[in-house]
């Protein structure tokens, strides 16, 4: 029999170890569940940083780039932003460090990267067509510079009592942090009670991260609802998805690789309250696709969207006809046409207007379709300058489609048998008369009756009168030199510019080889023309001041004369090449003829 006092220690023993272990089991418990679910959580958070372990600051103080460190010794780990648990604060915290990769739209750049390093940069840009690796590093809450106006800034610009708006956001196999740097760009410069939701929606994505762990990360997001396309749709198919599910009376459309700056919603809304058939896009800065550094200009140097009579977008300076217009150029600015991918249009307005043409496939033209109907069917399309909206662009696309079909082309050609009427010549000019299978355009031909739209020569009269019209010119098509069946050929982008004009065996399908001879003798495809300066006929943007660019036809005797040279356009004996001789008039290299002349234009 143990004293009354060893009885007592034995009992709370037998009742205090139970009852420690209960407890033990039930902390060790709740935190390995506690630790699942945040492992759950910031498994995404960390899919695209995880194998960022050394980056500093470049020891150069001046330096305004961000570089990775040439010896690992010298490196400094950048992590994560990872929420503490139970804070509530989601996954990735507002960067603390000012000077972190990337902050204030600074570029990062990767010093001599060694092997392994170098593969995981090349597989980013084989998988997104940007540097992947980069963007990584670099955090989803990064801050940019504000390259508003002081105009934009004052207090009494902007009504108070703005619409709310839903921005659609269509992605496939997007990177996971250019996906969440533009979410969260949204979210934290914009003011809450504007935003109604971002509706996210997944064109058939294939890669994990944009499945359960997009999910699971955007559920701490009230703002945001996850909708998914059951197959590829495209993306114009995939935004009318995306607009079923808008509440809000203005839908905002931006591309899932964008960041927004601070006071980019407030000036698109105020112009929509102001007039709910103005159709708005924000001025659209570059985000390199190697560095990320972010670009901007001031108001003074926007620019207008335009088109080519391929039917292809271009940008160009703002008309003085529309800059006398405004006493500031940070004013809103009309644009004839606008590059589609981010811009805020009147919910109402929008489904007037016959949202997207239905039977367009994939992508391309419904920047052009929306940006004819708007000015047509009684709206204004403007670009304004008090809002930034930075775009990754990518110099190729990523995604393969299905081969076979020229869906562009297609969708051009539903786009000009709609809108173009008679004008719709000059893009077949450039293509080819043969339009193939393009579907059945009569209900959009009936909406445009319904609507009681205005012609496209208004369009043109009013809207983009600056537009070189081909049926102005003296002379069009091919110019062939009969002696070798070669054509005058060269693409006419923006990237062909100061380069040498080419030669190529004649086809008679338009593109590269058709040309324009304009009335005050300019060699021209739109905004390009033929130009010599005393070595190789270049391209060059059109000037109208004759000089290098002017050139004499003459139809007769099949030759082509520069003006300020007095040479003659020649090809070189072995057809592969342009020069410029003096003129012979028994020399075959240098005949040359239009496909179509019109001496009535000289007139």
């Amino acid at each position: 029999m143990f004293p009354r006092r060893h009885r007592s220690l034995i009992y709370k023993l037998l009742v205090g170890i139970p009852l420690l272990w209960i407890l033990a089991i039930m902390f060790f418990y709740t935190d390995k569940k506690t630790e699942v679910s945040l492992d759950r959580l910031s498994k995404s958070a960390a899919l695209s940083q995880e194998k960022v372990h050394h980056a500093a600051r470049d020891n150069d103080a001046d330096s305004e780039d961000f570089v990775m460190p040439k010896d690992e010794d010298e490196a400094e780990a950048v992590k994560p932003d990872k929420a503490a648990a139970g804070d509530g604060g989601g996954v990735l915290l507002p960067p603390h460090d000012p000077d972190g990769p990337g902050e204030m739209g600074k570029p990062v750049k990767i010093d001599k990267p060694d092997p392994a390093t170098k593969k995981k940069i090349d597989e980013g840009w084989k998988n997104n067509a940007f540097n992947q690796y980069v963007s990584d590093m670099i955090s989803v809450h990064r801050t940019l510079p504000d390259p508003r106006d002081d105009w934009c800034k004052a207090s009494d610009r902007f009504l108070t009592n703005l619409p709310q708006t839903s921005v659609v956001v269509c992605f496939h196999n997007e990177a996971w942090s250019v996906l969440l740097r533009t979410v969260h760009s949204i979210l934290n410069r914009s003011p809450k009670h504007l935003i109604d939701e971002i509706v996210l929606v997944d064109d058939a994505s294939t890669m994990s991260h944009l499945k359960e762990e997009l999910e699971t990360y955007m559920a701490q997001y009230p703002q945001v609802r996850v909708v998914r396309a059951p197959e590829r749709v495209g993306l114009i198919r995939a935004r009318l998805l995306g607009a079923k599910y808008v509440k809000a009376p203005v839908v905002t459309f931006l591309d899932s690789h964008c960041e927004c700056t601070e006071g980019w919603l407030e000036p698109l809304l105020d112009r929509i309250a102001r007039n709910s058939s103005n159709v708005v896009c924000p001025v659209i800065d570059v985000i390199n696709d190697d560095t990320l550094e972010y670009h901007y200009r001031d108001s003074g140097g926007v620019n207008v969207g335009g088109f080519d009579w391929n039917l292809q977008f271009n940008w160009h300076a703002v008309p003085d006809h529309e800059k006398k217009r405004h006493s500031n150029p940070a004013e809103a600015v009309a644009s004839p046409t606008m590059a589609g991918g981010l811009f805020s249009i009147d919910k109402a307005f929008f489904e007037r207007l016959g949202t997207y043409d239905s039977g367009f496939d994939i992508w391309g033209g419904e920047n052009l379709e929306l940006s004819f109907k708007t000015w047509m069917c009684g709206g204004t399309l403007e670009i304004v300058p008090c809002s930034h909206v930075g775009h990754i662009f990518r110099k190729r696309s990523p995604y393969k489609w299905r081969s076979g079909v020229n869906v562009l082309r297609r969708n051009s050609i539903r786009l000009a048998e709609v809108w173009l009427d008679d004008y719709k010549k000059y893009y077949y000019d450039r293509i080819g008369h043969d339009l193939g299978d393009y579907g059945d355009v009569s209900s959009r031909k009936k909406l445009r009756s319904d609507l009681k739209c205005k012609s496209f020569q208004w369009y043109l009269d009013n809207v983009y009168p600056e537009l070189f019209i081909p049926g102005e010119a003296v002379a069009s098509g091919e110019i062939k030199n009969t002696w070798s069946n070669q054509c005058v050929d060269s693409p006419a982008k923006r990237e062909d510019m100061h380069k040498a004009v080419g030669l190529w065996p004649c086809h008679n399908q338009g593109g590269n080889q058709y040309w324009m001879l304009s009335k005050t003798g300019e060699i021209r495809r739109d905004e390009s023309c033929l130009d010599y300066a005393g070595t190789d006929v270049i391209l060059y943007p059109c000037h109208g001041s004759k000089g290098n660019q002017f050139w004499v036809y003459d139809h007769d005797t099949d030759t082509l004369r520069h003006g300020s040279s007095k040479r003659c356009l020649a090809i070189s004996k072995n057809k592969d090449k342009l020069h410029m001789e003096e003129c012979a008039e028994d020399n075959s290299r240098q005949r040359w003829r239009f496909q179509n002349y019109d001496p009535s234009k000289m007139n």
